[in-house]
């Protein structure tokens, strides 16, 4: 029944789209992760043995096959995979399944424009470029550029000289003393490099993991990287020109790699015993967790992992994976001015969001803009970006690595302690805050400085949290602490140089400096175990209500004592106490027409789902993946808000759990889930007892959503959205005792509000609101028809007048609704309507009532009512994500639930069968970061007059599903095998 109801439902996609999946033969690659190391041959027998049929193995000829293994590729065709998935998962040795994730790489041109910008952006990918050009044109077009006045060079041509990046780290002072990177043994997962190379004195080995028959270097990238670690020439000197370079291969010509061809990669860099690791590639998927542990795996066997955090700037929240993980050295790029390279990604980092609070990443700036690097063949030429600034930090510790004796590395040289070296010896920058530059630019020589004298010790970092340090303490600098606010969370990283893994001896302890520190209180979060060689310690820091009219600052530190197993030969424990200063400034408790709430707990981003961006105009990411945080991608709106006066806390647990009578306004922005029916009960009488409401939502169209539809090549599945911009129909269900609604329209266009230009970008307009309130209606164009596959084909439409926005009182409270947030929003902003924004919390937290919006002509006589509401709405939530069977959780002061980083179970390439649901945590949650529950694949659900359509075209369907897919069949019979199946 329910496999007929599907091929009902696939009939009314378009036929593209429907099609495909029934008659695509649905044969997709699939990791099996065992809990043991053992030869292929191995895995393979025992997965035959327990689980015959379904599925395929695929062997793996490349380097790693000499050694025993974790994991094993198998095939399973689509119809089979819930079945075959199931038997192996229950195996006794077998770890979980996931999908053989695709990731791809992309470029961009010397004028900066994306080359893969129209290409979806989904999956891990390799770090983009930002820049590339080649080192004779610019010599050539900036040699002799002598400035006749001053006598000296000009600033473009001083660059050039200045780009012999190893001299301005003084990297020929450690050569002079005879440190080269000698004995250094240095991975370089790339994409390729030629064996004959003339910049090279030690290529040890190369090897390819792609389906690819050749070692070399095609593309230049990796060549690239190779030299500025360890190039000869004189033109593009390399950091360690007597590192061993190890060459692996993990990209095609095509820029294309697999999830698996890494794990085999890693395996084979921990068998072969890498001192040093560099991995220039990164995405927004942080949740492909095959790759993710064994990045755990890599550094707990003792090999320093550099990664570049990402090319997405300037925007927040947009860190690449792995290199925001805790044990990963995760760098960003500046230029030679010491600012911050515009395309350099921004923490935080967005595991821990929306209830925790991101880490400080990057680790560590390097300069990433106009390297001089290797070519291909020979000669140097000059690139820029983040997977530039790595090799620039991997080529920095490969020559600390040769500091330390070779018979002592191991016991001093570890993932923990290179980074303490690097974030200690960091030089800060004047200017960017930690989100930005983590530390700061890295310095070698201090680097080499604190290594020459360093014995294993545990450590905070960022060790210091001082809010008179502005803009680098920014956001917490912004807003001082006061009695009553919700607890403002900071999440620092641990880093035990003493051993792989380590435990906090006693509960971390506050510290204050005088009796004032008292009124602070702070309750601490931490790993129960850390481990590999990191852990998280998380501040929840709260004025006590003694101190409701304290003003000055609070200073002290915070302690936490570490402790790790003897090392070889040792009888003792290691032990070390870590310690975090405070200085905090605290103000009086602000009136509460100025405290502004901001719900982040109903917020929910990619990866857990396909959550598509809320302005369709942008074509080239279609994923809302920036984290939707006040301190990420609405950054700019809170420091907006701090300037007029407002104080802006942060909800992350249910509409419940807040007192509504120390706010002026509740904000609801951008959001994606659910209310519980106590939340929208409690909502309705927080706003009659005299709480302001201000709602910003997004478009949402059932049609534009089936359209928006696509096979994703990484994860080999069809991808559909869980809601649209926003979740209009979860709103609609808020709004509704207040009698407000949005609609499905998706509205485009510019306006004037008394000078004050707006764009209207993918907006929604608004179906219902109660007489006595005032409407605005402006006259835009309907695109909802045309949807997110042909947007830009609107010649043939008309502008409309639509009401978007609508403000009115509700007994004491004041409600105010406006259909679009991407004037909020810095990701994809065209103008911003802080301006609107403004007059908004004027009215819904003072009952300041402007002129221009309490325009008497815009005021509702008659209640605003569209007739297709009521048949959009029952539309609408055929959709959506439905309601969870979950309990409302209780309101304790803080509950802290798994803990910020713990692990999530996940299975990429599965999506959860309606009607699935997971319980949540006290908190309401199943994991730390995401803290959501699995989401529905979304259905269709046909109405009654389509039902005898649906039947006549059934069996039509079947039939043709079923002939092609035996076609498929005999072809693939005839043929040797399929290519996508096989790893060389």
């Amino acid at each position: 029944m329910i496999a007929a109801l599907s091929l009902l439902l696939l009939a009314f996609l378009p036929q593209t789209l429907a099609l495909a999946p029934i008659l695509d033969g649905g044969i997709r690659n699939y990791i099996v992760r065992f809990t043991q190391y053992k030869p292929a041959d191995h895995h393979r027998d025992y997965l035959t043995s327990s689980s015959p049929r379904g599925w395929s193995w695929i062997d793996r000829r490349n380097p790693a096959s000499e050694f025993p293994t974790d994991f094993g590729l198998i095939s399973i065709e689509d119809g089979a995979r819930d079945r075959v998935v199931r038997e192996i998962e229950g195996l006794r040795l077998v770890k979980d399944v996931s999908l053989d994730m695709r990731y791809s790489r992309g470029v961009l041109q010397e004028n900066g424009d994306r080359v893969e910008d129209l290409v979806l952006r989904k999956g891990k990918r390799f770090t983009r470029m930002s820049w590339e050009g080649d080192w004779e044109t610019v010599e050539d077009q900036f040699a002799g550029v002598w400035n006749s006045t001053t006598g000296s060079l000009g600033k473009r041509a001083l660059m050039m000289q200045r780009s012999q990046v190893t001299s301005m780290f003084g990297a020929d002072s450690l050569w002079s003393k005879g440190y080269t990177g000698q004995k250094v043994r240095m991975a370089i997962f790339d994409t390729g490099i030629r064996a004959d190379h003339p910049h090279f004195r030690n290529i040890k080995e190369r090897t390819n993991w792609t389906n690819e028959d050749t070692l070399n270097d095609n593309l230049g990238h990796g060549t690239f990287v190779a030299g500025v670690i360890a190039g000869t020439d004189s033109n593009c000197l390399g950091f360690a020109p007597d590192t061993e370079i190890y060459a692996f291969r993990v990209f095609t010509d095509s820029q294309v790699s697999y999830t698996s061809w890494f794990l085999d990669a890693f395996n084979y860099a921990i068998a072969s015993k890498m001192d040093v690791l560099n991995l220039s590639i990164g995405g927004p998927d942080y949740l492909d967790l095959p790759f993710v542990e064994k990045v755990w795996e890599i550094t707990a066997n003792n090999i320093i992992m550099v990664s570049a955090i990402g090319n997405d700037g300037p925007l927040y929240g947009t860190l690449n994976n792995p290199a925001d993980q805790s044990d990963v050295i995760g760098v960003g790029g500046i230029d030679y001015s010491d600012h911050i390279a515009s395309f350099s990604s921004r923490g935080m980092s967005t595991w821990e969001i929306p209830h925790g609070y991101g880490r400080v990443k990057p680790d560590i700036v390097a300069y990433g803009r106009e390297i001089m690097g290797s070519k291909i063949s020979t000669g140097c030429k000059t690139l820029s970006g983040t997977s530039v600034a790595s090799p620039v930090v991997a080529g920095v510790v490969c020559l600390l690595v040769s500091v330390i004796p070779e018979d002592r590395r191991k016991d001093i040289l570890n993932p923990a302690s290179m980074k303490q070296a690097l974030v200690e010896g960091a030089a800060k920058l004047s200017g960017p805050n930690m989100y930005e530059q983590g530390a700061g630019r890295v310095d070698l020589l201090e680097s080499y400085e604190l290594l020459r004298s360093y014995q294993p010790r545990a450590s905070i970092f960022p060790s210091i949290l001082d809010y008179s340090d502005c803009p680098y303490s920014w956001p917490f600098c912004r807003q001082p602490l006061y009695a009553g606010s919700m607890p403002v969370i900071f999440n620092v990283t641990i880093l035990n140089g003493m051993g792989v893994i380590g435990y906090v001896e006693s509960p971390p302890t506050w510290h204050p400096s005088d009796d004032e520190g008292n009124l602070l209180s702070i309750h601490f979060a931490h790993s129960e175990v850390i481990w590999p060689w990191t852990g998280y310690l998380a501040l929840y820091m709260q004025i006590k209500e003694e101190g409701a009219q304290y003003s000055g600052e609070i200073e002290g530190n915070v302690t936490v004592k570490v402790y790790s197993p003897p090392a070889p030969g040792e009888k003792s424990r290691r032990r070390s106490t870590c310690v975090l200063q405070l200085k905090v400034k605290v103000v009086p408790t602000p009136p509460r027409s100025r405290r502004i709430l901001w719900d982040q707990f109903h917020s929910i981003k990619y990866p857990p789902g396909y959550i598509p961006r809320d302005s369709l105009d942008v074509r080239n990411d279609i994923l809302d993946w920036h984290g939707d945080h006040l301190h990420t991608n609405f950054h700019l709106m809170f420091n907006m808000l701090r300037d007029s006066g407002y104080y802006v806390e942060t909800l992350g647990s249910p509409l419940t759990c807040f007192d509504a009578r120390q706010y002026g306004t509740l904000m609801l922005v951008d959001l994606e889930d659910e209310y519980f029916e106590e939340e929208i009960e409690k909502l309705r009488l927080d706003v009659q007892s005299g709480l302001g409401l201000a709602v910003f939502s997004d478009w949402y169209n059932v049609d534009t959503m089936v359209k928006m539809r696509f096979f994703d090549d990484n994860t080999r599945s069809w991808w559909t959205p869980v809601t649209g911009g926003a979740n209009v129909p979860a709103l609609n269900d808020l709004l509704a005792p207040f009698g407000i609604a949005f609609g499905d329209k998706i509205l485009n266009g510019d306006f004037s509000v008394d000078g004050e230009q707006s764009r209207y970008a993918s907006g929604t307009d608004i179906v219902k609101f109660p007489a006595g309130g005032f409407v605005h209606s402006f006259p835009f164009l309907d695109t909802s028809e045309s949807g997110a596959q042909n947007l830009l084909l609107t010649s043939g439409l008309s502008k409309e007048d639509s009401p978007i926005l609508g403000l009115v009182e509700a007994g004491k409270g004041r409600i105010a609704v406006y259909g679009d947030s991407n004037c909020l929003d810095s990701s994809h902003m065209v103008t911003n309507c802080y301006w609107l924004l403004r007059k908004i919390l004027d009215f819904t937290s003072g009952n300041v009532k402007d002129p221009l919006l309490f325009n008497p002509s815009t005021k509702q006589k008659d209640p605003l009512s569209d007739s297709r509401f009521e048949v959009w709405g029952t539309k609408g939530y055929n959709l959506h994500v439905r309601g969870r069977s979950r309990k409302l959780p209780g309101f304790p002061v803080i509950d802290l639930g798994r803990g910020l980083n713990s692990t999530a179970e996940f299975f990429p390439p599965s999506r959860p069968k309606s009607g699935e649901r997971k319980h949540r945590d006290a908190w309401g949650n199943s994991y730390l970061g995401l803290f959501y529950d699995d989401l529905d694949t979304p259905v269709l659900v046909a109405s009654h007059w389509i039902i005898p359509a649906v039947i006549a075209v059934t069996g039509f369907i079947i039939l043709l599903g079923f002939l092609r897919i035996r076609q498929r069949r005999r072809r693939r019979r005839k043929s040797s095998g399929h290519p996508r199946f096989t790893n060389p």
